[in-house]
């Protein structure tokens, strides 16, 4: 499994250029990224390529350039902020002579750094071993490290193939517990959604305030901080709203570009509460001039986990910072669209709890009306 950066590790990063955009915000990105595994940057290296190198992937020149920053600047890791092919890994480690890892790994520690309950724990290694199963280029001993050849390999099988059959068997052992959870989680669903209660998600971008959110409407005492990937259990909270009654509110696990396959497939169980809500409500960081590339990447990934089709209200966070009034904006067919507030300083909260004291009195009401629908089909067919 990829070592976590010690505190304090030095690392040089590396972003080149192969014609994006956003450049800046994907540079600040992998600063912010690196900072929340717990390294110093002590050196950026950027440059421009039509294509990765199939070799290196940043080409002999640029290689060099970042061996003399390691010197320079005394670090011992390089994180690409792209993605490595285990042979482009291979081939840099051996070059650079230093440890050497790309934005998948980094995301896939700093879930492995946060994850508390034993659910979010089970899927950040699964995550993690099903990415390691393409880079099984040397033996390694996490699983088992009692293992020394004795009663382990079978006839004629290499270390890398003992290494191999060791992973597959712990790969099955945690999808069948991820499942066996999945199976718990829902039937507590089914009977949480039998009642009248309207259910609302948080979802967003990583550090868009999801969890300052939570807290300031549920006081629940979540974890929030300024950090990529500050929450990864789902927790969920009723909320009593005036003239409404009890709701039930969910806290996600942030998304963010590129988020690595084998998380979104591993978080699945965890994610679900977005997928079985009747309203989401999409926290965006209105201060970041990034913020339209971040919802079109939370939007892929409610596309990748079956949730794109459900309700959604865009709440514009972080208003305090853009000088933006409170408020509550109506699209065409006069719904509600989106709500400007600040979670950390409470404006617009009001405006948000009247918005969800309206949903949930219209999902009464159409529960209501189906109820009394199917009443009435039930007498007719005992009258005729």
């Amino acid at each position: 499994m990829n070592e976590r950066p010690a505190a304090g590790e030095r690392a040089v990063i590396v972003q080149l250029d192969f014609g994006q955009p956003d450049l800046g915000d994907q540079l600040e990105e992998i600063r912010l990224l690196a900072e929340s595994a717990g390294g110093v940057v002590a050196a950026e290296v950027c440059g421009k390529r039509q294509s990765p190198d199939p070799k290196t992937f940043a080409g002999k020149g640029k290689v060099q350039e970042i061996a003399a920053m390691l010197a320079a600047a005394e670090a011992d890791l390089v994180i690409f902020n792209h993605e490595l092919s285990p042979a482009q890994q291979r081939n840099l480690e051996r070059e650079l002579k230093c440890r050497v890892i790309d934005r998948t790994s980094l995301i896939l520690d700093i879930f492995a750094l946060r994850a508390s309950s034993a659910e979010g724990k089970l899927q950040v290694e699964l995550a993690q071993l099903e990415h390691l199963s393409t880079r099984l280029v040397r033996g390694w001993t996490h699983l088992e490290r009692q293992r020394g050849g004795i009663g382990m390999r079978g006839p004629g099988e290499t270390q890398l193939e003992t290494d191999r059959r060791l992973l597959g068997k712990r790969v099955k052992l945690l999808k069948e517990r991820l499942e066996k959870l999945s199976r718990q989680r829902g039937v507590q669903r089914r009977a949480r959604l039998r009642g009248d209660v309207l259910s609302v998600s948080l979802v967003g971008y990583t550090n868009a305030g999801k969890s300052t959110l939570f807290n300031a409407l549920t006081h629940a005492g979540v974890f929030a901080a300024d950090q990529l990937f500050a929450t990864l259990d789902t927790t969920s909270r009723k909320l009593w709203i005036e003239g409404a009654g009890n709701i039930v509110i969910s806290d996600t696990v942030g998304f963010i570009r590129d988020l690595p396959h084998s998380l979104v497939d591993a978080f699945h169980a965890t994610l679900e509460a977005a997928i079985d809500a009747d309203v989401l409500l999409h926290v965006v960081d209105s201060a970041s001039h990034a913020r339209d590339e971040q919802m079109y990447e939370v939007n892929k990934v409610l596309d990748e986990i079956g949730a794109r089709d459900l309700r959604q209200v865009i709440v514009w966070n972080k208003i305090d910072l853009t000088q933006a009034s409170p408020g509550v904006e109506l699209d065409e067919y006069a719904k509600i669209a989106r709500v400007r507030v600040s979670a950390r300083s409470g404006e617009g909260l009001d405006l948000l709890r009247e918005a969800l004291a309206d949903f949930a009195r219209n999902k009464a009401e159409a529960r209501k009306k189906a109820f009394a629908d199917a009443e009435r089909e039930a007498q007719n067919d005992y009258i005729n």
